[in-house]
């Protein structure tokens, strides 16, 4: 696996798990209700999370969780633009949310250094958007789309199929120009998937890493912490802050959360505790 992923001017050391936090931009966010809906707030939230210690900020102006309908590319560029311009200031890498090719590259003109596409750059054109752009691209696994993805989804083997699907898109971006070092990938933890999916590939996570590119896991206040916990979604912290480590153990270097400063205690106590580098 590669030791430092390239974001455009960017370079990040993956010798610790880096913390990516979520700025929701959308208002029907599965994990805030719209809380930060709205250019000020979705900024005013960004630098929160970069006070907090944030490594990079993830920035979305469509709605994924299950069931969502989908935005036009003019209102999700209205949504989004504004926010990355507001934080491209703070010197932290930062990521755009997307499936769409436009949206893709107004936001890289916007300051914008990695895509992060839960279609994996399957959409016309989006390979090339995120070939050109320069960013690095992180590639998520999903069965179906969010409107229908949680309608009776079905494997025969999760870890594999997620496995082949993502090698297949890794050499779809390598084919495309998109150089080892700028791809992330992302088995898409609740994007299609059981519970007994999403454990699966949480215990497996180090199947992937034969794939020989950062591996990024997005565990936060996801259902699946509610299945195990009972919990509603805004009391998953502590089952989040436990599937985040386990991710980890099995070989995430990026995790998306909405809970950046406990998140990064987290990760402190279990480096020192295992040995295993620091955080800060």
């Amino acid at each position: 696996m590669q030791a430092i992923l390239h974001c455009g001017p960017f370079r990040l050391g993956l010798d610790r798990p880096l913390v990516m936090g979520i700025v929701n931009a959308t208002p029907d966010s599965f994990s805030d209700g719209g809380r930060h809906f709205g250019a000020a707030a979705a900024i005013a939230h960004g630098r929160q999370l970069v006070g907090e210690g944030a490594d990079l900020l993830d920035i979305g102006g469509e709605s994924s969780r299950p069931g969502a309908q989908p935005v036009s590319t003019e209102e999700e560029l209205r949504r989004v633009l504004p926010v990355i311009e507001g934080l491209g200031e703070l010197g932290v890498p930062i990521s755009i949310d997307t499936t769409k090719p436009e949206v893709m590259r107004r936001a890289a003109a916007a300051g914008a250094v990695l895509v992060n596409d839960i279609a994996a750059l399957r959409t016309p054109e989006a390979l090339e958007a995120a070939a050109e752009s320069g960013a690095a691209v992180c590639l998520m696994h999903m069965r179906g789309e969010p409107g229908t993805m949680q309608a009776e989804p079905f494997y025969l083997d999760v870890v594999g199929e997620v496995h082949a699907f993502l090698a297949a898109r890794v050499a779809a971006a390598r084919a495309a120009g998109i150089a080892p070092e700028r791809i992330v990938v992302d088995p898409g933890f609740g994007f299609g998937k059981r519970i007994e999916h999403n454990l699966a590939l949480l215990q497996n996570l180090g199947r992937f890493a034969g794939l020989g590119q950062c591996i990024l896991a997005g565990v936060s206040r996801k259902s699946m912490l509610g299945q195990i916990t009972g919990r509603p979604v805004g009391e998953r912290l502590a089952g989040g802050l436990a599937a985040a480590l386990v991710a980890v153990r099995n070989g995430a270097r990026i995790l998306r959360v909405h809970d950046v400063a406990a998140t990064r205690d987290a990760l402190a106590v279990w480096a020192a505790a295992t040995g295993q580098g620091e955080t800060g």
